[in-house]
């Protein structure tokens, strides 16, 4: 796992919602795309993610109606990047550091090219000792 780059494992399909959006819009976006997570905006801005398990945990668990819940009312504001070209190992180091399970993963430019998530990392085959 140490030598393989982020870009050999990230999901490079990236979904944008506006925050206005309802959580019940963003779930069926999330299971028509094959996604677990959107990044949130507020015009061309990045303002959050919010996870398939957000909607779960922090609305549908609190009582909150998806169809009049906003993404922007339960998103994670803090928007953690990797840049492309580092380790996985490093990236795992910044999930735990930050307590997250996902990050956004960037080019040198700081352009968002795609996210990295746990399961991407569980994925990676494993080696051996000899």
């Amino acid at each position: 796992m140490a030598r393989t780059a982020v870009a050999d494992v990230m999901t490079r399909k990236v979904v944008y919602l506006p925050g206005d959006t309802m959580l019940d819009e963003a779930a069926q976006v999330m299971r028509d795309q094959g996604i677990g997570d959107v990044v949130v905006t507020t015009g061309p801005t990045m303002t959050g993610v919010v996870t398939d398990r957000d909607i779960v945990v922090r609305a549908i668990a609190e009582g909150l109606p998806p169809q009049s819940t906003t993404l922007s009312s339960i998103a994670s504001l803090e928007l953690i990047m990797v840049e492309q070209s580092a380790t996985v190992e490093d990236a795992v180091q910044a999930m735990r550091e930050r307590g997250v399970r996902r990050l956004l993963v960037c080019d040198a430019d700081r352009k968002v090219v795609g996210i990295l998530s746990l399961s991407d990392v569980a994925l990676l085959p494993t080696s051996t000792p000899a």
